[in-house]
């Protein structure tokens, strides 16, 4: 007796003993009948049509239906059932056979449950094979089949109830009722927002695509437009998911406090990104399209964004650079009123030269025969120093070009004046250095010598 006693402490077999009588008598009751069984049995011979069927299925959407849709979004719900046709076919079968069941006054919770799953199955499938994004299809996976099941065995009442239990107060607002958010309405309010969030930022692209056609509208108006939309959009939907979960924003006063802090410290330098892009696209200072230069790397501003300006080099890398380095330490624009720039391309000639206005000449000539360089500013070449090797000039042109590069130009100019010299046969020096041995002592050794007599 002492033994058996000392055998409970360490593992409750009584305990064990219930519940294993419990779970039995469970079954018994609610697997082990009739009308249990015969849904299981159902269940599983609606597989057989759906294994026979959903080949045809798939045949038809691929052969009469995909190809009659235009390109687009549509297309790809259409190819997405054709590759879920299975499934499709499956949850067909089970609603004949629930049918079939509720004519004949027979019990289908099992068979409904079995519809449930197959309900979710199809509904993460289908946001996995048209969306594409790891994200939502992990997200719709998380959350779809967790429903889905405790819907099919009757459990998510009692869920959400206790869900909706679970709540932090926040005292009392000016009628005297109390002010509590709940679980359930946050993950409501999320599932809402992260609803509406895709659906402004889809919106978003479609109307961006329809400014870019419209030519009447700068290119600085139509990325203001466009920044407008991607910050109204966002905060739209969580105004709106807010009302649709029923939360009551006057809670949001009592984290007002917290909101700012947050802002001046962690969200400093979003803030500061944000105000950034509307001011450099109020003041137009730049624009998409210009030719610009920040900290010696220059590229053309391709996009203009909430937080960041996309600048394409000619290396054919994208650099996003945030919106307050443009505004604290500058830049280059150097197609802001005027796209004409002007270049310099210098070189030297040898002190022999007799005729330098002919050296200007030529190297004018040598800028003119360059393409990209216009007539009007026309090129002028200045005598500049003389150096300590040679007669130094300095080439000026100008461009109007400047987003096709400038290194290429400078190099073409500096081609045509190289064979322009050659041509004629002028030096172009390089620096040279004479050595003068006034005297060598007596008592010098050579080294050689001296290693020799050593040996």
């Amino acid at each position: 007796m002492t033994e058996s006693s000392a055998i409970n402490k360490i593992i409750p077999i009584n305990e064990l003993k219930t519940l294993v009588e419990n779970t039995w008598n469970w079954v018994d009751t609610n697997l082990l009948v009739f009308g249990v069984g015969i849904q299981i049995i159902a269940i599983l011979a609606a597989l057989v049509p759906a294994v026979i069927f959903s080949p045809q299925l798939q045949s038809f959407l691929n052969a009469r239906v995909v190809e009659r849709v235009p390109e687009g979004r549509l297309r790809s719900i259409v190819q997405a059932f054709a590759i879920i046709a299975l499934p499709i076919a499956l949850y067909l079968s089970l609603t004949v056979m629930r049918i079939g069941f509720g004519s004949a006054g027979l019990a289908t919770g099992w068979i409904a449950a079995a519809l449930a799953l197959m309900n979710a199955w199809i509904i993460v499938r289908i946001v996995t094979l048209v969306i594409q994004s790891p994200f939502w299809s992990r997200l719709a996976f998380y959350v779809a089949w967790p429903i889905a099941a405790l819907d099919a065995f009757g459990a998510l009442g009692p869920v959400i109830e206790q869900i909706q239990s679970l709540g932090v107060p926040l005292g009392k607002d000016e009628d005297g009722q109390p002010i509590k958010i709940s679980l359930l309405d946050v993950i409501r309010t999320l599932l809402y927002f992260g609803v509406l969030f895709w659906l402004a930022s889809f919106f978003s692209k479609i109307a961006e695509q329809q400014l870019s056609k419209i030519d009447e509208l700068s290119p600085a108006l139509k990325a203001l437009i466009s920044k407008i939309l991607n910050i109204a959009l966002p905060v739209v939907a969580l105004l709106i998911a807010l009302q649709i979960a029923g939360f009551n924003l006057a809670t949001l006063a009592v984290f007002s406090g917290a909101v700012g802090l947050g802002l001046g410290l962690g969200l400093q330098r979003i803030v500061a990104n944000f105000v950034a892009g509307f001011t450099l696209i109020a003041d137009r200072s730049i624009k998409p399209s210009d030719t610009v230069e920040i900290d010696g790397v220059m590229g053309w501003v391709t996009g203009m964004h909430s937080r960041y300006v996309a600048l394409r080099t000619r290396d054919g890398t994208e650099l996003l650079i945030p919106n307050d380095r443009f505004m604290s330490e500058g830049v280059i624009n150097w197609s802001r009123s005027d796209r004409v720039v002007r270049q310099h391309a210098g070189f030297g000639v040898s002190y022999a030269t007799q005729n330098l206005k002919e050296i200007q000449r030529l190297a004018i000539q040598a800028a003119s025969d360059v393409d990209r360089v216009v007539s009007q500013p026309e090129p002028v070449c200045n005598l500049v120093e003389f150096g300590d090797s040679s007669v130094n000039f300095d080439l000026c042109y100008w461009i109007k070009d400047p987003q096709n590069g400038l290194a290429n130009v400078r190099s073409l100019v500096l081609m045509n004046i190289w064979e322009a010299l050659q041509a004629n046969d002028i030096e172009i020096p390089f620096p040279q250095r004479d050595l003068h041995i006034k005297t060598w002592a007596a008592e010098t050794v050579d080294p050689v010598k001296k290693i020799a007599d050593k040996e």
